[in-house]
Protein backbone atom coordinates (compact mmCIF):
# COMPACT_ATOMS: atom_id res chain seq x y z
CA UNK A 1 0.00 0.00 0.00
CA UNK A 2 1.47 3.66 -0.70
CA UNK A 3 1.38 6.39 1.98
CA UNK A 4 -1.11 8.66 0.96
CA UNK A 5 -4.04 5.92 1.76
CA UNK A 6 -2.30 5.58 5.16
CA UNK A 7 -1.78 9.67 5.66
CA UNK A 8 -5.95 9.77 4.85
CA UNK A 9 -7.08 6.92 7.33
CA UNK A 10 -4.88 8.65 9.96
CA UNK A 11 -6.00 12.42 8.60
CA UNK A 12 -2.55 13.77 7.96
CA UNK A 13 -0.90 15.38 5.57
CA UNK A 14 2.94 13.98 5.92
CA UNK A 15 4.35 10.93 6.67
CA UNK A 16 5.72 11.59 10.00
CA UNK A 17 4.37 9.71 13.50
CA UNK A 18 6.13 11.41 16.43
CA UNK A 19 6.85 8.01 18.52
CA UNK A 20 4.51 7.68 21.76
CA UNK A 21 7.15 8.17 24.34
CA UNK A 22 5.00 7.51 28.06
CA UNK A 23 6.86 9.73 30.47
CA UNK A 24 8.21 11.91 27.72
CA UNK A 25 6.17 12.82 25.26
CA UNK A 26 2.81 15.48 26.25
CA UNK A 27 0.12 16.73 24.89
CA UNK A 28 1.88 19.80 23.76
CA UNK A 29 4.01 17.79 22.17
CA UNK A 30 1.54 16.10 20.37
CA UNK A 31 -0.07 19.25 19.40
CA UNK A 32 2.49 20.80 18.08
CA UNK A 33 3.18 17.56 15.70
CA UNK A 34 -0.47 17.56 14.44
CA UNK A 35 -0.83 21.26 13.84
CA UNK A 36 2.45 20.73 11.58
CA UNK A 37 0.45 18.33 9.34
CA UNK A 38 1.79 15.11 10.90
CA UNK A 39 0.19 12.34 13.63
CA UNK A 40 1.36 13.83 17.47
CA UNK A 41 1.16 10.70 20.08
CA UNK A 42 1.07 10.30 23.65
CA UNK A 43 1.60 7.31 25.57
CA UNK A 44 -0.81 6.38 28.49
CA UNK A 45 0.47 3.25 29.69
CA UNK A 46 1.68 4.87 33.05
CA UNK A 47 -1.24 6.36 33.70
CA UNK A 48 -4.46 5.48 34.58
CA UNK A 49 -8.24 6.50 32.71
CA UNK A 50 -8.48 9.46 34.88
CA UNK A 51 -4.77 10.71 33.73
CA UNK A 52 -5.07 9.67 30.40
CA UNK A 53 -8.47 11.33 29.89
CA UNK A 54 -6.95 14.59 30.61
CA UNK A 55 -3.89 14.17 28.48
CA UNK A 56 -6.31 13.77 25.74
CA UNK A 57 -8.51 16.68 26.51
CA UNK A 58 -5.56 18.70 26.75
CA UNK A 59 -4.35 18.22 23.41
CA UNK A 60 -8.02 18.87 21.99
CA UNK A 61 -7.63 22.37 23.80
CA UNK A 62 -4.61 22.76 21.39
CA UNK A 63 -5.88 21.08 18.05
CA UNK A 64 -8.36 20.24 16.27
CA UNK A 65 -5.80 17.30 14.19
CA UNK A 66 -5.65 13.48 14.86
CA UNK A 67 -3.67 12.41 17.20
CA UNK A 68 -2.80 8.83 18.68
CA UNK A 69 -3.20 7.49 22.27
CA UNK A 70 -0.50 4.60 23.08
CA UNK A 71 -1.30 1.52 25.33
CA UNK A 72 0.28 -1.35 27.04
CA UNK A 73 -0.82 -4.65 26.58
CA UNK A 74 2.24 -6.71 28.39
CA UNK A 75 1.03 -9.38 30.39
CA UNK A 76 -0.06 -8.34 34.04
CA UNK A 77 3.31 -9.61 36.17
CA UNK A 78 3.65 -12.73 38.45
CA UNK A 79 4.85 -11.31 41.56
CA UNK A 80 7.98 -14.05 43.36
CA UNK A 81 9.12 -12.79 46.33
CA UNK A 82 11.90 -14.26 46.74
CA UNK A 83 13.00 -12.89 43.26
CA UNK A 84 12.21 -9.88 44.24
CA UNK A 85 13.36 -9.78 47.77
CA UNK A 86 16.96 -10.81 46.28
CA UNK A 87 16.44 -7.97 43.41
CA UNK A 88 16.08 -5.44 46.49
CA UNK A 89 19.34 -6.95 47.68
CA UNK A 90 21.04 -6.46 45.08
CA UNK A 91 20.40 -3.00 44.40
CA UNK A 92 20.46 -1.99 47.93
CA UNK A 93 24.37 -0.79 48.04
CA UNK A 94 23.27 1.73 45.13
CA UNK A 95 20.96 2.62 46.85
CA UNK A 96 23.27 3.39 50.16
CA UNK A 97 25.46 5.05 48.10
CA UNK A 98 22.80 7.64 47.44
CA UNK A 99 21.54 7.58 51.03
CA UNK A 100 18.61 6.39 50.73
CA UNK A 101 17.18 2.69 51.29
CA UNK A 102 15.33 0.40 48.85
CA UNK A 103 11.52 -0.39 48.77
CA UNK A 104 10.38 -2.55 51.35
CA UNK A 105 8.71 -4.82 48.48
CA UNK A 106 7.90 -4.32 45.12
CA UNK A 107 4.46 -3.31 43.48
CA UNK A 108 2.81 -3.57 40.00
CA UNK A 109 2.77 -0.04 39.42
CA UNK A 110 1.56 -0.32 35.63
CA UNK A 111 -1.82 -1.58 34.89
CA UNK A 112 -1.99 -3.12 31.57
CA UNK A 113 -4.68 -2.59 29.21
CA UNK A 114 -5.67 -6.00 29.01
CA UNK A 115 -7.32 -5.84 32.09
CA UNK A 116 -7.88 -1.97 32.60
CA UNK A 117 -11.86 -1.81 31.94
CA UNK A 118 -11.75 1.83 32.94
CA UNK A 119 -9.32 2.29 30.39
CA UNK A 120 -11.51 0.89 27.55
CA UNK A 121 -14.73 2.80 28.60
CA UNK A 122 -12.69 6.11 28.77
CA UNK A 123 -11.41 5.28 25.06
CA UNK A 124 -14.71 5.02 24.13
CA UNK A 125 -15.86 8.04 25.38
CA UNK A 126 -13.15 9.80 24.06
CA UNK A 127 -12.76 8.23 20.61
CA UNK A 128 -9.27 9.39 19.59
CA UNK A 129 -8.48 8.77 16.28
CA UNK A 130 -5.80 6.66 16.68
CA UNK A 131 -5.27 3.93 19.52
CA UNK A 132 -1.97 2.12 19.32
CA UNK A 133 -0.53 -1.00 21.28
CA UNK A 134 2.61 -1.94 22.27
CA UNK A 135 4.25 -4.98 23.71
CA UNK A 136 1.35 -7.03 22.36
CA UNK A 137 -2.84 -7.08 21.76
CA UNK A 138 -5.63 -6.76 23.66
CA UNK A 139 -8.94 -9.54 23.77
CA UNK A 140 -10.88 -9.59 20.68
CA UNK A 141 -14.01 -7.82 22.15
CA UNK A 142 -11.52 -5.27 23.07
CA UNK A 143 -10.06 -4.03 19.59
CA UNK A 144 -14.02 -4.66 18.39
CA UNK A 145 -14.92 -1.96 20.88
CA UNK A 146 -12.23 0.24 19.62
CA UNK A 147 -13.07 -0.62 15.92
CA UNK A 148 -17.07 -0.26 15.83
CA UNK A 149 -15.99 3.36 17.64
CA UNK A 150 -14.61 4.50 14.87
CA UNK A 151 -10.99 4.89 15.99
CA UNK A 152 -8.24 3.48 13.95
CA UNK A 153 -5.97 0.97 15.38
CA UNK A 154 -1.98 0.79 15.30
CA UNK A 155 0.30 -1.89 16.90
CA UNK A 156 3.46 -2.43 17.15
CA UNK A 157 5.84 -5.55 15.93
CA UNK A 158 9.13 -6.94 15.90
CA UNK A 159 8.92 -9.83 13.98
CA UNK A 160 7.12 -10.96 10.37
CA UNK A 161 5.09 -13.56 12.99
CA UNK A 162 3.92 -10.75 15.36
CA UNK A 163 2.98 -8.83 12.41
CA UNK A 164 0.64 -11.42 11.06
CA UNK A 165 -0.88 -11.42 14.04
CA UNK A 166 -1.89 -8.11 14.05
CA UNK A 167 -3.06 -8.46 10.76
CA UNK A 168 -5.14 -11.65 12.01
CA UNK A 169 -6.70 -9.26 14.08
CA UNK A 170 -8.13 -6.40 12.11
CA UNK A 171 -5.24 -4.07 12.57
CA UNK A 172 -4.70 -0.77 10.50
CA UNK A 173 -1.19 -0.61 10.44
CA UNK A 174 1.56 -1.89 11.71
CA UNK A 175 4.84 -0.32 13.52
CA UNK A 176 7.74 -2.15 12.31
CA UNK A 177 10.17 -1.54 15.37
CA UNK A 178 13.59 -2.06 14.91
CA UNK A 179 16.10 -3.26 16.97
CA UNK A 180 17.91 0.37 16.95
CA UNK A 181 14.62 2.24 18.36
CA UNK A 182 14.91 3.57 21.58
CA UNK A 183 12.34 2.82 24.92
CA UNK A 184 11.01 -0.47 25.42
CA UNK A 185 11.28 -3.25 22.80
CA UNK A 186 7.90 -4.12 21.39
CA UNK A 187 8.01 -7.68 21.40
CA UNK A 188 5.13 -9.62 22.34
CA UNK A 189 6.78 -12.22 24.34
CA UNK A 190 10.20 -11.23 26.08
CA UNK A 191 10.99 -14.57 26.80
CA UNK A 192 11.04 -15.86 23.29
CA UNK A 193 13.81 -15.58 20.86
CA UNK A 194 14.84 -12.22 19.19
CA UNK A 195 16.09 -12.21 16.13
CA UNK A 196 16.73 -8.26 16.71
CA UNK A 197 16.02 -7.34 12.94
CA UNK A 198 16.89 -3.56 12.34
CA UNK A 199 14.64 -1.26 10.73
CA UNK A 200 15.26 -1.28 7.38
CA UNK A 201 15.58 -5.29 7.18
CA UNK A 202 12.21 -5.49 9.56
CA UNK A 203 10.48 -3.03 7.30
CA UNK A 204 11.08 -4.82 3.77
CA UNK A 205 10.32 -7.99 5.22
CA UNK A 206 7.12 -6.82 6.61
CA UNK A 207 6.42 -4.96 3.17
CA UNK A 208 6.86 -8.08 1.47
CA UNK A 209 5.33 -10.28 4.05
CA UNK A 210 2.42 -9.23 5.09
CA UNK A 211 -0.74 -6.61 4.27
CA UNK A 212 -0.93 -4.40 6.20
CA UNK A 213 0.42 -0.83 5.46
CA UNK A 214 4.16 -0.34 7.49
CA UNK A 215 5.37 2.30 9.21
CA UNK A 216 8.88 2.28 10.16
CA UNK A 217 10.20 3.04 13.63
CA UNK A 218 13.80 3.07 14.72
CA UNK A 219 17.15 5.17 14.13
CA UNK A 220 14.98 7.72 12.17
CA UNK A 221 16.22 11.48 12.95
CA UNK A 222 15.86 13.20 9.33
CA UNK A 223 14.29 13.79 6.20
CA UNK A 224 16.95 11.72 4.67
CA UNK A 225 16.23 8.52 6.78
CA UNK A 226 12.30 9.31 5.78
CA UNK A 227 12.96 9.23 2.70
CA UNK A 228 14.82 6.21 3.15
CA UNK A 229 12.53 3.41 4.84
CA UNK A 230 9.51 5.42 2.01
CA UNK A 231 11.33 4.33 -0.84
CA UNK A 232 11.91 0.59 1.00
CA UNK A 233 7.72 0.45 0.81
CA UNK A 234 6.88 1.78 4.38
CA UNK A 235 3.58 4.45 4.49
CA UNK A 236 5.17 6.03 7.17
CA UNK A 237 8.23 6.92 9.80
CA UNK A 238 7.92 7.32 13.31
CA UNK A 239 10.42 9.11 15.16
CA UNK A 240 10.64 9.06 19.08
CA UNK A 241 14.23 9.95 20.01
CA UNK A 242 14.35 13.01 17.73
CA UNK A 243 11.67 14.31 19.87
CA UNK A 244 13.33 13.97 23.37
CA UNK A 245 15.29 17.25 22.98
CA UNK A 246 12.21 19.04 22.05
CA UNK A 247 11.04 22.38 24.41
CA UNK A 248 7.80 20.24 24.95
CA UNK A 249 9.32 17.06 25.85
CA UNK A 250 8.86 16.19 29.74
CA UNK A 251 12.52 14.48 29.57
CA UNK A 252 14.33 16.30 32.80
CA UNK A 253 17.63 18.26 33.00
CA UNK A 254 19.83 15.33 33.86
CA UNK A 255 18.09 12.60 30.57
CA UNK A 256 18.94 16.03 28.26
CA UNK A 257 22.34 16.75 29.25
CA UNK A 258 22.97 12.94 28.75
CA UNK A 259 21.36 12.78 25.53
CA UNK A 260 24.01 16.07 24.30
CA UNK A 261 27.04 13.69 25.73
CA UNK A 262 29.08 11.13 25.03
CA UNK A 263 26.50 8.66 25.81
CA UNK A 264 24.50 9.08 22.97
CA UNK A 265 26.97 7.50 20.96
CA UNK A 266 26.69 4.54 23.77
CA UNK A 267 23.12 3.06 23.90
CA UNK A 268 22.31 -0.14 24.96
CA UNK A 269 19.70 -2.25 25.46
CA UNK A 270 18.75 -3.35 29.15
CA UNK A 271 16.02 -5.45 31.09
CA UNK A 272 17.50 -3.85 34.70
CA UNK A 273 16.04 -0.68 34.77
CA UNK A 274 12.10 -1.97 34.42
CA UNK A 275 12.53 -5.91 33.71
CA UNK A 276 11.82 -5.29 30.22
CA UNK A 277 14.22 -4.80 27.21
CA UNK A 278 14.90 -1.06 26.72
CA UNK A 279 17.29 1.05 25.08
CA UNK A 280 18.62 3.84 26.68
CA UNK A 281 21.47 6.11 26.75
CA UNK A 282 24.75 4.80 28.83
CA UNK A 283 24.18 5.62 32.31
CA UNK A 284 25.30 4.55 36.01
CA UNK A 285 21.81 2.27 35.59
CA UNK A 286 22.63 0.00 32.35
CA UNK A 287 26.37 -0.30 33.41
CA UNK A 288 24.91 -1.86 36.45
CA UNK A 289 22.58 -3.99 34.27
CA UNK A 290 25.29 -5.39 32.31
CA UNK A 291 26.49 -8.17 34.97
CA UNK A 292 23.57 -9.19 35.79
CA UNK A 293 21.63 -12.37 34.50
CA UNK A 294 18.26 -11.85 33.19
CA UNK A 295 17.16 -14.84 35.06
CA UNK A 296 17.80 -12.73 38.45
CA UNK A 297 15.23 -9.74 37.14
CA UNK A 298 11.53 -9.91 38.25
CA UNK A 299 8.87 -9.34 35.92
CA UNK A 300 7.98 -5.95 34.11
CA UNK A 301 6.98 -3.41 35.61
CA UNK A 302 7.21 -4.51 39.26
CA UNK A 303 10.99 -4.37 38.04
CA UNK A 304 10.51 -0.38 37.12
CA UNK A 305 9.14 0.37 40.69
CA UNK A 306 12.59 -0.38 42.62
CA UNK A 307 13.92 1.52 39.40
CA UNK A 308 12.10 4.28 39.36
CA UNK A 309 12.65 4.51 43.48
CA UNK A 310 16.71 4.50 42.42
CA UNK A 311 16.48 7.40 40.05
CA UNK A 312 14.81 9.30 42.47
CA UNK A 313 17.26 8.46 44.96
CA UNK A 314 19.75 9.85 42.80
CA UNK A 315 17.87 12.66 41.78
CA UNK A 316 18.05 13.46 45.06
CA UNK A 317 22.00 13.48 45.52
CA UNK A 318 22.18 15.01 42.11
CA UNK A 319 23.14 12.17 40.69
CA UNK A 320 21.40 11.74 37.10
CA UNK A 321 22.24 8.20 36.20
CA UNK A 322 20.25 6.11 37.39
CA UNK A 323 17.34 7.52 35.13
CA UNK A 324 15.27 5.38 32.27
CA UNK A 325 17.01 7.62 29.42
CA UNK A 326 15.91 5.71 26.71
CA UNK A 327 16.69 6.92 22.91
CA UNK A 328 17.52 5.09 20.11
CA UNK A 329 20.70 4.29 18.19
CA UNK A 330 20.20 8.08 16.38
CA UNK A 331 20.56 9.56 19.21
CA UNK A 332 23.95 11.55 18.19
CA UNK A 333 22.01 13.19 15.85
CA UNK A 334 18.96 14.60 17.81
CA UNK A 335 18.65 18.41 17.15
CA UNK A 336 17.49 20.28 20.27
CA UNK A 337 14.36 22.33 18.75
CA UNK A 338 10.62 23.41 19.75
CA UNK A 339 8.72 20.20 18.49
CA UNK A 340 7.13 22.55 15.50
CA UNK A 341 10.14 23.87 14.62
CA UNK A 342 11.48 20.35 14.16
CA UNK A 343 8.44 19.16 11.92
CA UNK A 344 9.04 22.05 9.77
CA UNK A 345 12.46 21.05 9.32
CA UNK A 346 12.05 16.83 8.69
CA UNK A 347 9.06 18.33 6.44
CA UNK A 348 11.93 20.49 4.65
CA UNK A 349 14.27 17.58 4.56
CA UNK A 350 12.33 14.92 3.65
CA UNK A 351 10.87 17.18 0.58
CA UNK A 352 14.40 17.46 -0.55
CA UNK A 353 15.56 13.72 0.18
CA UNK A 354 12.43 13.05 -2.58
CA UNK A 355 13.02 15.50 -4.91
CA UNK A 356 15.15 13.65 -7.62
CA UNK A 357 12.27 10.62 -7.29
CA UNK A 358 9.65 13.04 -8.05
CA UNK A 359 11.54 14.34 -10.98
CA UNK A 360 11.26 10.88 -12.45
Amino acid sequence: MTAKPLLETLRIDVPIIQAPMAGVSSPAMAAAVAEAGGLGSIGVGATDAAGARKMIQDIRARTNRSFNVNLFCHRPAVADPAREAAWLDRLRPDFERLGATPPAALAEIYKSFVEDDDMLAMLLQERPAVVSFHFGLPSVDRIQALREAGIVLLGSATSLAEARQLEAAGLDAVVAQGYEAGGHRGSFDPAAPDDRLGTLALTRVLVRGQALPVIAAGGIMDGASIAAVLRLGAAAAQLGTAFIGTAESLADAGYRAALGSEAAHHTTMTAAISGRPARSLANRFTALGASIDPAEIPSYPRTYDAGKALNAAGKAAGEPGYGAQWAGQGAPLARLLPARALMEVLIEELKAALRPQLKE
